[in-house]
């Protein structure tokens, strides 16, 4: 279980201003106690959703400097000293994440957030990268990244191979079998994850998809292959259809799910190719039909976040993240920077009593991104008097 002995979640408001290029390294901080005594891919990534090709501009925007003031889910009052408030408790509850593979991205955020506010965590792995993550978590090279709000480490309760393409072992082909990567590793298909968690755990109340791929996203739509494109939606959308088909039987009543989509469901993003807007509409259109299946049959809701863009290290790799940060910075109606955390916390409250007839929906976590109709960075705007935060 995760080390969190207390009734509910603190919020913690950071604030620090920073450049939008540059990590958080000190932090003012103020508390609220928020506590109660109520129970309750194939190479598939910790989702960034900006698995973009080359910038379609080569433009570089100034650097914004910002107020950063996130709210943070903490460990709350002690048994002995309970506090008024609304809590995130999750204490007693067990979450299967599916997609992490390192300690930077929005599946991590969701896990430590969850852990946080008390869940226990199960962590699915793509299979070529379950050794190098397990050697780096058991070598501590996670250990910063793992400290909780109270001061103590997520426990990770096991981590499980998965590669999610595949819903069986009867649909792996032979050249995966035998590839190296693989070598060494079992029952990773999603059934067989499922099965293996029933026996080792019986149950789960959260489950969380993190998962995407498109092997040619960096290509047009109207280029992609129909293999690229069927590929991008089986890893991407289609893997969530099945983590619910397997899981759902072992899914305690009242639980919830959430995956991770993008605003490239809904608006043109060039570079956003290969299928994978594709994928990630037909994500937002299944999360309503397995709201009302999974509701009707097990009482589960199912969630979906929208989530703006993030500087992980997979995104980061590709080289147009910074862009998509800056252009977020530049035409969003909150101008800062946004955080895995909170995402994580978002998921957190979603997964929680407190969201208990939220279903079916698309939340978005953007900073607003998304109500926007049209940049206001452009050079058709200059002259108008439009606001921008000047804080220093």
């Amino acid at each position: 279980m995760a080390a969190n002995t207390t009734p509910g979640l603190q919020i913690q408001a950071t604030k620090q201003c920073i450049p939008a290029s540059q990590n958080v390294s000190k932090m003012s901080t103020m508390s609220f106690n928020f506590g109660s005594k109520r129970k309750s891919f194939t190479d598939f990534r910790s989702s960034s959703h900006i698995s973009l090709a080359k910038p379609i501009h080569s433009f570089k925007l100034a650097p914004i400097k910002f107020e950063r003031m996130v709210t943070k889910a903490m460990s709350g009052a002690s048994e002995q000293v309970p506090v008024s408030g609304l809590p995130i408790d999750l204490r007693g509850k067990r979450a299967f994440i599916a997609g992490i593979a390192d300690d930077n991205g929005y599946g991590w955020a969701i896990a430590k957030s969850l852990a946080a506010a008390g869940a226990e965590i199960l962590v699915g792995t793509w299979v070529p990268a379950l050794n190098i993550f397990e050697t780096s978590l058991r070598r501590g090279k996670f250990d910063q990244s793992r400290v909780l709000p109270d001061g103590s480490l997520m426990e990770i309760a096991k981590v499980y191979p998965l590669d999610a393409v595949f819903d069986s072992p009867e649909d792996v082909p032979e050249d995966v079998k035998t590839n190296k990567r693989y070598a060494g590793s079992s029952k990773w298909t999603v059934s067989e994850v499922a099965e293996s968690v029933k026996q080792d755990f019986g149950t789960i109340d959260i489950l969380v998809h993190s998962l995407a791929n498109g092997p040619e996203v960096s290509k047009p739509l109207s280029e992609t292959s129909r293999k690229g494109y069927l590929a991008a939606i089986s890893a991407s959308s289609y893997s969530f259809i099945s983590l619910l088909k397997h899981f759902l039987p072992i899914m305690n009543p009242g639980g919830a799910t959430i995956s991770l989509t993008y605003i490239a469901s809904e608006r043109i993003i060039p570079g956003y190719g290969g299928g994978m807007s594709s994928a990630k509409a037909a994500l937002e259109s299944d999360t309503k039909v397995l709201a009302f299946e999974a509701g009707r049959k097990h009482k589960v809701r199912v969630n979906t976040i929208s989530a703006g863009p993030l500087g992980s290290r997979a995104a980061k790799a590709i080289g147009f993240i910074d862009m998509m940060i800056n252009y977020s910075l530049e035409n969003a109606p909150l101008q800062k920077e946004l955080y895995a955390e909170e995402v994580g916390n978002t998921a957190a409250f979603l997964a929680s009593p407190l969201a208990s007839a939220i279903t079916g929906a698309t939340v978005y976590v953007d900073n607003g991104l998304n109500a926007m109709g049209v940049g206001v960075d452009s050079p058709a705007f200059t002259g108008l008097d439009i606001p921008k935060d000047n804080k220093s």
